[in-house]
């Protein structure tokens, strides 16, 4: 489970939030607009088209077939929220803090070697796992998450779910795999997990991905994803191949975080006008 910081790409595209409500534990956002990127004074480029998907594979079904073809442009400056940890969500209510709670203590912290294992396939389709699902769903939602993988529960399957917007549709995506990443789009953002408590870090991840696997019946699909939802995707994944997010950051950062995770501490990385030591106001403020 994620939280989008200050964007820092490599082209002019990041990611905000429409809404005032954090929606992980570390604020993440499910609603994205974009900007006009100050430094350049130009827009991104279009999303591009990912790669076809092969429809000779039997069975196979595409969930989202289309990229939106409009231009995206980089984000306008995000509110404090979205940069810093929550340690309990602004604005839900105090049976909503009691539901999410309540998840928290069944999701698996950093320290548990079950965070550090490769999960297995899924081989058997049946009601349990199903029921499996239904549950993965339902602590994600309770922690007010976007994402969440088998691993964070001490199951060593490979199963994920998702769900990015309160409007979109929850996704159980069994033994994914990666076909296509836009290797030469990458987009850097801070990124938090409730395995994680506490952490936040910049994580540079492609920006566009298509992924497949199978529904709880063993069906195969696909899903092409940009953004927000290609982010949730790879962390989820990550953590199915025993990958942190910490793993992927700058050397200071994992250092940093580590630290925190040790001593039950705090981190998060300072904003460029910290480190530039201007004295401006933070661009998050």
């Amino acid at each position: 489970m994620l939280s989008l910081g200050k964007a820092r790409q490599r082209f002019c595209v990041d990611f905000v939030s429409l809404s005032e409500t954090n929606l992980t534990q570390l604020g993440h956002a499910p609603m994205l607009r974009g900007r006009m990127c100050r430094e350049c004074g130009a827009g991104a480029p279009s999303l591009p088209v990912l790669p076809p998907v092969d429809a000779a594979r039997p069975g196979a079904a595409t969930r989202l077939a289309n990229v939106s073809e409009e231009p995206t442009t980089s984000v306008e400056e995000r509110d404090d929220e979205l940069a810093t940890e929550a340690n309990e969500p602004e604005g839900i209510d105090q049976e909503a803090l009691e539901r999410r709670s309540a998840a928290l203590s069944q999701v698996v912290k950093f320290g548990d070697p079950v965070l550090r294992s490769s999960a297995s396939p899924v081989t058997d389709f049946d009601g349990e796992l199903a029921t499996e699902a239904d549950r993965m769903i339902g602590l994600m939602r309770d922690a007010i998450g976007v994402g969440l993988a088998a691993t964070q529960l001490g199951v060593l399957r490979r199963m994920l779910v998702f769900q990015v917007g309160p409007e979109a549709e929850p996704t159980v995506l069994i033994n994914p795999e990666i076909e296509w990443r836009s290797d030469e789009e990458l987009a850097t953002a801070e990124e938090g997990c409730l395995s994680l408590p506490g952490v936040i870090v910049d994580v540079e991840r492609p920006l566009h991905v298509r992924a497949r696997g199978v529904d709880v019946h063993g069906e195969p699909f696909s899903v092409e994803a940009s953004g927000l939802e290609a982010r949730v995707i790879l962390h989820e994944v990550d953590h199915l191949d025993g990958v942190l997010m910490i793993d992927r950051t700058e050397r200071d950062q994992r250092k940093g975080a580590l630290r925190a995770l040790r001593e039950g501490g705090t981190y998060a990385p300072e904003s460029e006008s910290a480190e530039d030591g201007d004295g401006a106001p933070s661009s998050e403020d």
